[in-house]
């Protein structure tokens, strides 16, 4: 063991190359199937190959009630009362904001599942090779948002368990200073810990993911039920809360129920991109259609047990709703014996969630994101400790927590970006190319795609007129006693996920059919290499000419492609 361990560190001489230049960190150039041998590309970006395609439909049904059972959902639900409407609308609002958010979700799925290439290749065709980037680094910048709440989210398990373990543990004092800050001192360790513990799981690859679904799928839902059916039994009935009216009336209570069924669809933004992340690994492309009834059920049924358990700890405690499950868990801790141990499992079952929730729909979407963003140096395992550090460290995740308030905020200000891309990416392969791609040139930097220096126009004119009417409303969000904006505005960036993601369809579509870009359709799928649809096993071994992997006199189109930018006034 010593020895393997010894084998797997890098020697010293190493060690003073990666401290004193970057050429140290550069990865072994690898070959790829379908881009160009001048392309610094990545074997992960390829198409997946047959043996990788396994997930079915039941994967699918694992994989979102494991991904959706969490303390982020358990606390969206709760923290749409806190803002201050009611059970009555916070139900509702969580269903229909999944459910705008799983129809990108299936539609761009579809794309994943049918050609078996990620988002971060499929993105090209909608805006262009370079252009591409921008949404490729956007994209991950969210995940990594996301990874670092869900990570404190988490550390708040990891205090409840060692608080259950060694009592003293709270007594810790706070140098910090957690009324500025933020965070606590012991927040602040637990934190640590949660991260240490963290970070080698984040480097599961997908295809190893089987077994913590089936972990999460047991001990998430379990521990959720048993904490409503406590806090029902102990209250005596579901409490006072359902019998609340909503703080706001008139125009102001349906501005705000647009903004936050706009965080709710915002929590998923960024899954409604990537989503072909994971569907390039489905055994056929009907499989992953289940999400589209699926999100939303098993997304409201966990809303609606938070909305439960919050209202019936009104009538324990007395202290007000207590919207994260943690807090209650936090009270058993003062039982006894007793009360310890089931405070120490609970929190476990929602470490355990936090985590599988990070790795399936934060680390894996990062680090693809930062493989292509980086090649020369960046791979998966790399990506995941990247992403790890910045979503964890970086954005220092306690800040955007603090509140109710600013936890809604954060959730719908990134989707004015997000909506978007979904939309573009929807628009493009299934009303304008048809569903017809030609896959080797989503790999070649002057192939069909290239458009205008690596830019479609038709993408970037949809996605800056989506974008700008909402960011005089994400700039008040962020900053709202420095900006002053109109009521129209705001108003308008209440449900700003809905708009930008529907203008953005309208507008890409409208131009691809007033202004075709020829050079870029093709009447058929080009697939390039037989490694999908079951149409052979993917030649690993084999040896590939540049001008198979490309597609074939890709350069000769090149010709055709600029004439038919730059002539496609004609239909």
């Amino acid at each position: 063991m010593a020895s393997y361990i010894t084998k797997r560190l890098p020697s010293a001489q190493t060690l003073k190359a990666r401290t004193t230049t970057m050429k140290a960190w550069e990865l072994p150039k690898e070959p790829s199937a379908l881009a160009p041998d001048w392309v610094r590309t990545n074997r992960d970006m390829d198409p997946t190959p047959l043996k990788d395609q396994t997930w079915s439909l039941w994967t699918w049904m694992a994989y979102w009630a494991t991904d959706m059972i969490n303390l982020g959902t358990w606390e969206t639900a709760s923290s749409i009362i806190a803002v201050g409407l009611t059970w009555r609308e916070a139900i509702p609002i969580m269903a229909v904001g999944t459910m705008c958010v799983a129809v990108p979700v299936v539609l761009n799925g579809a794309i994943g599942a049918h050609l078996h290439i990620p988002f971060s290749i499929i993105v090209r065709s909608g805006f262009g090779y370079y252009f591409a980037y921008f949404c490729i680094a956007s994209r991950s910048i969210l995940a990594m948002f996301w990874l670092g709440i869900q990570s404190y989210n988490g550390s708040l398990a990891m205090t409840i368990m060692l608080r259950a373990i060694w009592p003293s543990y709270n007594n810790i004092p706070d140098t910090i200073g957690e009324a500025t800050q933020g965070i606590s001192t012991q927040g602040m360790i637990s934190y640590l810990l949660f991260s240490l513990i963290q970070l080698p799981l984040l480097l599961i690859p997908p295809t190893r993911l089987r077994w913590l679904f089936i972990i999460k799928l047991i001990v998430a839902p379990v521990t959720a039920i048993a904490t409503m059916a406590w806090c029902v039994s102990k209250a005596g009935s579901s409490g006072d809360l359902f019998n609340q009216t909503p703080k706001v009336s008139g125009s102001d209570y349906a501005y705000l129920w647009l903004s936050c069924m706009s965080s709710v669809t915002g929590t998923w933004a960024t899954l409604g991109c990537n989503i072909p992340d994971f569907t390039r690994y489905a055994k056929s492309s009907r499989g992953q259609y289940i999400q589209l009834p699926f999100l939303p059920i098993i997304f409201t049924l966990c809303g609606v047990i938070g909305v439960v358990t919050t209202s019936a700890s009104i009538v324990i405690y007395n202290e007000g709703p207590l919207w994260n499950p943690l807090d209650i868990c936090a009270h058993w801790l003062d039982e006894g014996h007793g009360g310890r141990a089931a405070a120490f499992f609970a929190a476990l079952s929602w470490y355990i969630a936090q985590v599988g929730t990070n790795i399936t729909a934060n680390s894996i979407s990062a680090a693809n994101d930062l493989t292509v963003l980086f090649p020369r140096y960046v791979n998966i395992k790399r990506g995941c400790v990247i992403a790890a550090i910045v979503g964890g460290w970086v954005i220092v995740p306690w800040k955007i927590l603090s509140s109710a308030q600013t936890f809604l905020a954060f959730m719908g200000g990134y989707a004015v970006f997000l909506a978007p891309m979904a939309g573009v990416i929807a628009a493009d392969y299934w009303l304008i190319k048809r569903r017809h791609l030609d896959i080797p040139a989503l790999y070649n930097p002057h192939g069909r795609y290239r458009y205008w220096f690596g830019v479609n126009p038709h993408g970037l004119i949809a996605f800056v007129l989506a974008v700008a009417p909402n960011l005089p409303g994400l700039a008040h969000a962020i900053n709202p006693k420095g900006t002053h904006v109109s009521a129209g505005v705001l108003n308008l960036y209440s449900f700003d996920w809905l708009y930008g993601f529907v203008v953005s369809i309208f507008i890409y579509t409208t131009l691809g059919m007033i202004w075709p870009l020829k050079a870029s359709l093709v009447s058929e799928t080009v697939w390039g290499l037989d490694v999908v649809e079951g149409r052979g096993s993917g030649c690993e071994g084999d040896e590939i000419g540049d001008e198979e992997k490309t597609g074939g006199n890709v350069e000769s189109k090149m010709a055709e492609e600029e004439k038919g930018l730059k002539g496609t006034s004609v239909a």
